[in-house]
């Protein structure tokens, strides 16, 4: 192992339990050993990946959020003695690898609650919501400390907690500490104090408004929190570790509105200031905590407890360190950790461990990996948020997840094994053949890796002189370091694997090819304008491939994901980006996190970059292009070029449908063209 890393591999403690590295696996909703979205249960699919995880040498494992009450039904967690014996026995096998565990409970979501239509449909309904109650409680699940607007729905508002709740809430959090402190678990984590969750509603002034014990003055706001810890240690004991979730900063300007790290946005901050953040960490330590857990945001500033790729790796050090220098306690810290930098901070005792959690879907075996020196190995995460957390957001639309995907919190774009192993797992074929796959973008390199694990012999065709697809392009954005190394990784393993890979061989006809079948990947193509001088734009990856071809001011139609990324990296170049887009909001489509879109949608705002909404092309010209606004009138933008992104239409080569993959298949993202790749090459 590098040296560089040795500081992430020294033992360390919380309270009295001694961890064998500071490597933290952190908390993600759908990781839950009792279920997430369902009624309380043991989870088979979550405790594989964290058993698998803790095989693989992560110092400390803290499962996603456990509800003290469950979303579906009014059962609270501590009922139900099943999961809690299923619990003792995993324990057990945690402990032979030598890792620690802590469950993480949450007292729920308050406004944070992420309202679907569907529950805005029984909430505004009053007879379904009545009929519905004991089964789906929309009231119960988005009560807050007083009356604020819900973070995605206008027509779902929170009502203020009783006494009582609060009360019954503190009760349940010392109940379920004691039972997992019975079943051999090592500490418990309050979910929490950060990004804007339930208790953490509680601690912000912009969300609580109350006047009784919990309202008002600095100790009454963080009461609720205070509470729960001295409950806890009354039934498990002082010495029985207790770790606090905690973002030590809110970034939040108002509801719905995030501060983002970059110059210019000099803001008043509604939520926990950087002052009130250093204070709260050590009275919060004072009430009881053995460990605070930290980053920044809410989910009105999303982005920070949830970085996308446009956000700084490490970017949540700076307030962790301000924590660490008035507390006693261990302080981690998390969000897009890269390990040569918290072996540093760790090395030099600004903080105490490096908390990671994305890495681990995409590549559960990464510590390993680390330690036996072979990085290049390391599946890495690409910041996409499209199977962990892919929540969207868009004007007088809610959260699009679907009730499956909830359910199914946690999968991974990169690595569908992850909380899916039932279903994507390597079979052996017993019949081995040689497969050819036309295509090397990411679908056509997945299915090759999949076909080679599985037996067959496989020869990818690639018409370029290199592999990546349109992902070569896509990843080019400075900011897409990690999708780069998701090629060269992909490079590497096909190499490893023996694919026989042709560049620079253009297949046009798939019944010349030698092999027993053909595995189909040929992309898309990118879609155009029947416009007046459409021939003017330029085509989105040609300028990705080539960006001297525009000029300062850039009009780009199409305010997509790519439009969008390509409009912030032309603005980071001291550009004149204009979108135009013809829906009524930017990225208005389901797939893409609200912590992703929102930080482009905060950017655009704050940088006044003209957004042109519900309005269409009617001609590009020399001097710009002429749009319409939803009342057809006309409207002259004057740029120096223009950049047409509108998207792609399936390309593929056959018409044998069961033998696509990627966009030629079904036009979508890495997501869809992995684990379509799994498909296909499963069923081979």
């Amino acid at each position: 192992m590098d040296k560089k890393y040795q500081a992430l591999f020294t033992p360390w403690k919380v309270g009295n339990v001694e961890i064998k590295n500071r490597i933290v696996l952190c908390p993600m909703g759908g990781t839950c050993l009792f279920g997430f979205a369902e009624p309380n249960h043991w989870d088979e699919e979550a405790a594989k990946l964290i058993l698998n995880i803790a095989k693989n040498n992560c110092g400390l494992i803290i499962p996603g959020i456990a509800p003290i009450r469950d979303l579906v039904g009014n059962r609270w967690l501590y009922q139900g003695e099943g999961k809690f014996k299923k619990l003792k026995a995993f324990m057990e096998e945690i402990h032979k690898t030598g890792a620690k565990l802590f469950v993480q409970i949450t007292a729920g979501f308050g406004r944070s609650f992420a309202v679907s239509n569907l529950t805005e449909m029984v909430y505004t309904n009053k007879l379904l919501r009545g009929m519905l109650k004991p089964v789906i409680n929309v009231d119960r699940l988005t009560m807050a400390p007083s009356a604020v607007p819900n973070r995605w729905s206008d027509k779902v508002p929170s009502r203020p907690m009783t006494l009582k709740e609060i009360s019954d809430i503190v009760d349940g959090f010392a109940r379920v500490a004691k039972k997992c402190m019975e079943a051999g678990v090592d500490g418990v984590e309050v979910h929490a104090v950060h990004e804007g969750y339930l208790l953490d509603q509680f601690t912000l002034p912009y969300v609580n408004k109350r006047t009784d014990k919990y309202g008002g003055s600095f100790e009454n706001r963080y009461r609720f929190a205070t509470d729960i810890v001295k409950a806890i240690k009354k039934a498990c004991g002082e010495s029985y570790p207790v770790s606090l979730r905690y973002s030590v900063v809110s970034k939040t300007k108002d509801f719905r509105s995030g501060a983002l790290p970059c110059e210019g946005d000099d803001y008043k901050e509604v939520g926990r200031d950087f002052e009130e953040g250093v204070k709260a960490a050590k009275y919060l330590e004072e009430a009881g905590y053995d460990m605070l857990n930290c980053d920044n945001g809410t989910y009105d500033a999303w982005y920070w407890s949830h970085p996308p790729m446009y956000m700084p790796q490490n970017c949540n050090y700076r307030e962790a360190e301000a924590v660490k220098k008035v507390v006693t306690v261990p302080v981690v810290v998390a969000g897009r950790n890269e390990p040569d930098y918290a072996a540093e901070k760790i090395a030099e005792g600004a903080i105490d461990a490096m908390g990671v959690g994305r890495q681990f879907l995409a590549d559960p075996e990464w510590v390993t990996k680390l330690m036996e020196d072979r990085l290049e190995d390391i599946r890495p995460c690409i910041c996409c948020h499209n199977g962990c957390f892919n929540l969207a957001k868009y004007e007088g639309v809610p959260n699009t997840q679907s009730l499956a995907e909830t359910k199914a919190m946690c999968q991974c774009a990169v690595n569908p094994i992850s909380m899916n192993s039932k279903k994507y797992k390597i079979v052996k074929t017993k019949k081995p053949k040689h497969i050819a796959v036309v295509g090397g973008g990411i679908g056509g390199m997945e299915t090759a890796r999949v076909l080679a694990l599985r037996g067959h012999k496989v020869t990818l065709y690639e018409k370029s002189g290199e592999l990546g697809g349109v992902f070569i392009p896509a990843a080019s954005f400075d900011f897409k370091e990690k999708d780069r190394a998701l090629i060269a990784w992909y490079v590497r393993q096909l190499d490893k694997l023996g694919v026989e890979v042709k560049l620079n061989t253009e297949v046009k006809n798939i019944n010349s090819v030698p092999a027993d079948e053909v595995i189909v990947a040929t992309g898309a193509t990118a879609r155009t304008l029947r416009v007046p001088g459409s021939e003017k734009a330029i085509p989105a990856v040609s300028y990705l491939k080539d960006r001297s071809q525009v000029g300062e001011k850039v009009i780009v139609i199409g305010g997509s994901l790519t439009g969008c990324e390509i409009a912030y990296e032309l603005y980071n170049q001291g550009k004149q980006p204009i979108i135009v887009e013809m829906k009524n909001d930017l990225m208005a489509v389901r797939g893409i996190c609200l912590a992703n879109s929102s930080y482009l949608r905060d950017f655009f705002k704050l940088k006044k970059v003209p957004v042109y909404l519900n309005t269409t092309v009617k001609e590009i010209t020399d001097k710009g292009i002429v749009a319409l606004d939803k009342d057809k009138k006309e409207i002259p933008i004057e740029g120096d070029s223009v950049i047409l992104c509108v998207g792609y239409l399936p390309r593929p080569l056959g018409t044998d449908k069961k033998n696509l993959v990627g966009d030629c298949y079904q036009v979508g993202n890495v997501m869809t063209a992995v684990w379509r790749a799994w498909d296909v090459a499963m069923s081979k």
